[in-house]
């Protein structure tokens, strides 16, 4: 098509084969979105288009991407706040029209066989090299390993005794990552071995770091979590639509009983400190509760 979109915070500029997504750098534009830059989306990774009504006179345009085929959307695994969702395109109101256009347009285009399943991830992750500073260390991947470098003032004494690892992307079956806007966010590396095992709590694993505040924002640990399962995928089978690689929530497991009322328990205080709000509350509690 070649047509472009402005809205607020991106302009998206309309292919033949594809749809490109310019973001803005401006202090207004959600962190995530600056440091992606642009994204260039195949329309056969688009599952679905809509136009909704959004807030204070505006309206959104959607481009609801297929199950793994986005490593970053894959990664965040829902975690992400709709501000800064890459497939949404906020524009005022009276472009309503316009938008329904370019809307029909795009659906006209998109794939409808659900059978059809790429071999890898058909939207581009963030390249390596990457690093970011957690609480706990500093993490960096150079395309073919990550490393972990732990901090004196934040790792635990078992991530001092494991001291500094590094892990080749053969040795991994996936990445878990844990929004730092949630409680106790953290990135986690899953072997592909069951026997190398894991810790339960990430601030004890040497597989995983920790976030904190200022530590492993969304914008610097979601991009690295997103290259880093893009190169696992890459030496590994490609995932059914019912099976996508291992990008899992720390919900996926079950845990033990005494370190969740443990941590709901820690929840409470917060709550009371007046440092976790009523909404985030009942939600973090309800995800605890979902883990047993």
């Amino acid at each position: 098509m070649g047509d472009v979109l402005a809205g607020f915070h991106a302009a998206w500029e309309f292919e033949s084969d594809s749809v490109l997504i310019r973001f803005e750098r401006g202090i207004r534009t959600p962190k995530l979105l600056q440091a992606l830059g642009e994204r260039r989306i195949p329309l056969e990774a688009i599952a679905a288009v809509t136009l909704t009504p959004g807030k204070r006179g505006t309206v959104v345009l959607h481009a609801v991407p297929r199950p793994g085929v986005d490593p970053l959307m894959d990664a965040a695994a829902g975690q992400l706040k709709e501000n800064s969702d890459p497939y949404r395109l906020v524009l005022p109101a009276e472009r309503e029209t316009l938008a329904e256009y370019y809307a029909d347009e795009l659906r006209g285009k998109l794939v409808t066989d659900e059978d059809i399943w790429p071999d890898g991830y058909l939207v581009a992750p963030p390249e390596a090299p990457l690093q970011f500073k957690a609480y706990d260390g500093k993490a960096s991947f150079d395309g073919a390993s990550v490393s972990f470098r732990w901090f004196w003032t934040g790792a635990s004494s078992a991530k001092w005794k494991s001291g500094d690892k590094t892990f080749p992307i053969a040795d991994l079956s996936g990445v878990e990552w844990r929004s730092p806007e949630l409680f106790e966010g953290h990135l986690r590396l899953l072997p592909r071995d069951p026997a190398d095992g894991q810790s339960g709590q990430a601030d004890q694993d040497p597989a995983a770091v920790v976030f904190g505040l200022g530590y492993g924002p969304v914008h610097e640990s979601l991009p690295f979590a997103a290259s880093v399962l893009a190169a696992v995928r890459s030496t590994s089978p490609a995932p059914s639509p019912g099976g996508q690689l291992r990008a899992e929530s720390a919900s996926s497991r079950r845990r033990d009983p005494a370190d969740i009322a443990d941590r709901i328990r820690h929840l409470g205080e917060l709550h009371q400190a007046g440092l976790v709000t009523d909404t985030e509350f009942t939600t973090k509690k309800a995800e605890l509760l979902a883990e047993l």
